[in-house]
């Protein structure tokens, strides 16, 4: 508890009073590569405490060399974590960024860019932020992006996501279905818990398919996904995952509710 009382006590927004939207201001949105440029080693120049969700999380502003704050990102320390009966203490953030990698890996682009590195309050993930449309979330979507949350509910089932609520996936002003918060990921226990229940017994689609086959094929990019999570994982969550993966090829059907846990469905779903 004295770990987030200090991090409660210290939150800040920027030096200069200024809110951290108008920091940015009108300026134009940095191209993708001085995005990732920033989000990697851009300073954290102003932030300010999101007030929601049970974990620490940040609205920061990142400057460029001339200290002139050009993006906005979503900062969430690893000493900003609460303790978990279930989780291991201070693998969130470490959770969040394989999860980055793995929809990358897959093809998947639907997880925005995602770091690790140093901020305020020490090491955690950096994440772009993404503007999202008013009131978007699962319940809005489900009627016109049948392929995105499919796409979602697949890579849920195979990363075994214990958190996938209503407004952990949204519609952004771009045009994209993003999907976030993934922290409670990759356990190696059975811990799905998710409000996507719309496809149960259904056929997966035949292209995500084709996707996982490829990547699960191609041995050198296994080698290297292996080399990538090994670090943020633990052996047997990595063997685990690659476990899931396979059975969703073995099965091709989206499935039904675990009888044997208690809990289907995340608490606070929305």
């Amino acid at each position: 508890m004295q770990r987030r009382y200090r991090i409660r006590r210290m939150q800040t927004a920027a030096e200069s009073g200024d809110p951290i939207w108008q920091l940015i201001g009108k300026r134009e949105p940095p191209e993708p590569a001085e995005r990732s440029r920033l989000l990697r080693c851009g300073e954290i120049a102003a932030y300010e405490m999101v007030p929601w969700g049970s974990n620490y999380t940040f609205l920061a502003a990142l400057a460029d060399e001339q200290g002139e704050p050009r993006a906005l990102a979503i900062y969430k320390p690893r000493q900003g974590e609460a303790p978990l009966w279930d989780f291991p203490d201070g693998t969130l953030y470490r959770r969040e960024y394989a999860a980055y990698l793995v929809s990358q890996w897959f093809g998947w682009d639907f997880i925005p860019e995602t770091v690790i590195r140093d901020g305020p309050y020490g090491v955690g993930t950096v994440q772009a932020y993404v503007e999202a449309e008013d009131d978007s979330h699962y319940f809005n979507l489900r009627a016109s992006h049948k392929l995105d949350l499919q796409r979602l509910s697949i890579f849920d089932i195979i990363a075994n996501n214990a958190d996938r609520k209503a407004g952990h996936l949204f519609k952004g002003v771009d045009g994209k279905v993003y999907g976030i918060d993934h922290g409670l990921t990759f356990h190696a226990q059975p811990k799905l818990r998710t409000v996507i229940w719309d496809f149960v017994g259904e056929p997966m689609p035949e292209p995500l398919l084709a996707q996982l086959a490829a990547c699960l094929g191609d041995a050198a990019a296994v080698a290297a996904l292996r080399a990538q999570l090994a670090p943020l994982l633990s052996h047997g969550e990595v063997e685990r995952f690659f476990a899931r993966a396979e059975r969703v090829l073995a099965v091709r059907a989206f499935p039904g509710f675990n009888p044997g846990r208690h809990h289907n469905i995340p608490w606070g779903f929305t």
